[in-house]
């Protein structure tokens, strides 16, 4: 499989990833129409390494949707806008839009705007009554996006206490050096530790970080760690996680200059059982 060549992201990437969080309440007012536009103008560049076609639906409560009940069961407040994401089911396709959504949350984090993955946290019901969905369509996921609240609601202080959304695991829970038996430490990853550690500070689902980086010379081999007896659809969302951490190293890369591409590998080490390998990057 061939993997695309992607644009590197306009804005300062790494200091970008340090500052975003996830944002569950906001000011109770739509985008303006320049933030509105500037975001969906940019979205309509973005692409990702999979060619799988994501499509973001923008959804606001202000024009079109006044009427229609959007559940988030009570985790967002204030939120008017939506960005709903769907994608075929194809090889790749949570990882392509965990990579090209993040992308555009990045951006919407540099343009002072508030974002959060929500995944499990929303009535798919109540939004496909306004959505364009077709039957083969997945719909993995959708971010509320506007202007941060000043003061978190009682609901967001306890998602964040509970979620642990300022921790993140430690190197040696995360990264390996040429198999499974030793641990990388920051001093053996040479051109890839801003990368790896920027992929460390991703967003991922209950904040279970289900990402395992083999680094083997100049490749590092990404893998989805998981249980092979846990349901199809929380499988999708481990490798929608993944996507994610792929923005975070691949963007990270390119902004300090690793020319490296994607590519799937032969791995030639054992791989313990709930290590799902998925793509290596290679950086001569």
């Amino acid at each position: 499989m061939e993997f695309k060549e992607v644009n590197k992201l306009p804005i300062d990437v790494k200091e970008t990833i340090k500052k975003r969080v996830s944002t569950r309440s906001f000011l109770e007012k739509s985008l303006t129409n320049d933030d509105k536009n500037k975001l969906i103008n940019f979205y309509s560049t973005l692409t990702n390494p999979f060619d799988v076609d994501v499509r973001v639906q923008y959804i606001s409560k202000e024009t079109g949707a006044e009427n229609v009940q959007l559940g988030t069961y009570g985790t967002i407040k204030g939120a008017k806008d939506f960005l709903a994401i769907t994608v075929k089911d194809e090889p790749f396709a949570m990882e392509a839009v965990g990579y090209q959504f993040e992308n555009l949350v990045l951006y919407a984090t540099d343009m002072g705007l508030g974002t959060v993955w929500l995944a499990g946290t929303f009535s798919r019901k109540d939004f496909k009554n306004i959505m364009e969905v077709s039957n083969d369509d997945l719909f993995p996921c959708i971010s509320p996006v506007g202007y941060p609240a000043e003061k978190r609601s009682f609901v967001e202080k306890i998602m964040r206490a509970s979620l642990g959304s300022k921790n993140r695991k430690a190197w040696n829970k995360l990264f390996y050096l040429n198999d499974f038996n030793l641990t990388l430490s920051q001093e053996d990853t040479g051109k890839f530790e801003t990368s790896l550690e920027m992929l460390r500070l991703a967003p991922s689902s209950t904040n279970a970080q289900p990402w395992i980086a083999v680094k083997e010379e100049d490749n590092i081999h990404f893998f989805c760690n998981y249980k092979n007896n846990i349901s199809d659809d929380v499988k999708k969302i481990k490798h929608l996680d993944l996507g994610i951490a792929l923005s975070h190293f691949h963007q990270t890369a390119m902004s300090e200059g690793l020319d490296g591409k994607f590519e799937i590998q032969n791995i030639d080490f054992s791989i313990p059982e709930n290590m799902h390998y998925v793509i290596s990057y290679s950086s001569k």
